[in-house]
């Protein structure tokens, strides 16, 4: 059950496409909430809001360092992420195999 509300969160963070473009981003090298908020045209409010979102969903961590948060990718977001896609592909991989053979038989 625990899983599933984590997925949950990570689903809903993602679900918004600036904050699927800040994980991307971050999934290169760490950056500084003021170097994401470079990025939009936002109020720094609002890109914080998306930081404490993705945060809550366990996407990203964040660190205070000095005067400057910094912001990185959370592994363990992305791998129980991962996991998720990589059950349903199995499956999905599986139904396809089948609908495949089932239509070259019809030939």
């Amino acid at each position: 059950m625990l899983k599933c509300l984590a997925l949950d969160r990570i689903f809903q963070a993602l679900a918004d496409p600036k904050r699927r473009f800040i994980v991307e981003g971050l999934c290169d090298k760490e950056a500084s909430v003021a170097e994401i908020a470079q990025l939009f045209p936002l109020a720094l409010p609002t890109i914080l809001q998306h930081l404490r979102t993705l945060e809550g969903s366990g996407l990203i961590r964040t660190e205070k360092i000095g005067h400057v948060r910094r912001c990185r990718i959370d592994p363990q977001g992305l791998h129980l992420l991962g996991e998720w896609v990589t059950q349903r592909r199995y499956v999905w991989d599986a139904d396809l195999v089948r609908l495949v053979a089932s239509l070259s038989s019809r030939r």
